[in-house]
């Protein structure tokens, strides 16, 4: 990116962490990935279980293997050759996690937090059971409101996701999102969420990476 474009990036997340403080959500400005890395590593307390939503920015980012080389206990959903049993069970798990690390589908320049999911898993940990939150997401995620950003997520979000995930879907076969001919089970976009406060201060934290990351 350009000098111009950093600083750019760096202002919007300046604004949005402002936002997310009123909100009593943690926001923090991380302007490259390994900068996130480490400060979500000093985020982790030592022998802690830690839980994994999928997610394309925290594998892109680096920080799984990072994970795996810490003193805590992490529940993998990215070690090779997992039955999907096994991937069901520490969904499961990772709502009693102590820390969850996912990413967030898009960010508005008010601070909410917007998601779509298609078993919900991932937005459930996000709302309730884990101790703390840490939401890693790039520049790219970053809209004007909810509508945007829930229309960022069927037209490119849901889309690429589809994509990686083999799914038969409109969005996979054409790029354009077709609400009344998407069907399940091949369906991905089956429950919004939109964060807009959090109860208990400092529970989830959002680090902003000033470069692109995921979808």
């Amino acid at each position: 990116m350009t000098y111009e474009s950093k600083l750019f990036y760096q202002k919007q997340a300046e604004k949005i962490i402002q936002a997310l403080e009123r909100r009593y959500i943690t926001g923090i400005y991380a302007p490259t990935r390994e900068e996130a890395i480490r400060l979500v590593m000093k985020e982790i307390p030592s022998g802690a279980t830690v839980g994994l939503g999928g997610s394309t920015t925290v594998l892109e980012s680096g920080l799984v293997d990072e994970l795996r080389k810490g003193d805590l206990h992490l529940l993998d959903r990215y070690q090779p050759d997992l039955t999907r049993e096994q991937v069901y069970e520490l969904r499961l798990k990772n709502l009693r996690a102590d820390v969850f690390i996912s990413s967030t589908n898009a960010i508005t320049l008010d601070g909410e937090l917007v998601n779509i999911d298609g078993m919900g898993n991932r937005v459930a940990a996000m709302l309730f059971g884990p101790s703390k939150v840490i939401i890693i997401a790039g520049v790219n995620k970053i809209v004007e409101d909810v509508e945007a950003g829930i229309r960022r997520i069927k037209t490119i979000v849901a889309p690429m996701n589809c994509l990686r995930l083999n799914r038969e879907t409109p969005c996979a076969q054409t790029g354009v999102c077709d609400e009344y001919a998407c069907h399940l089970p091949e369906r991905i976009c089956n429950k919004i969420a939109v964060i807009e406060n959090e109860q208990k201060k400092g529970r989830t934290m959002v680090v902003l990476v000033g470069e692109p990351l995921g979808y």
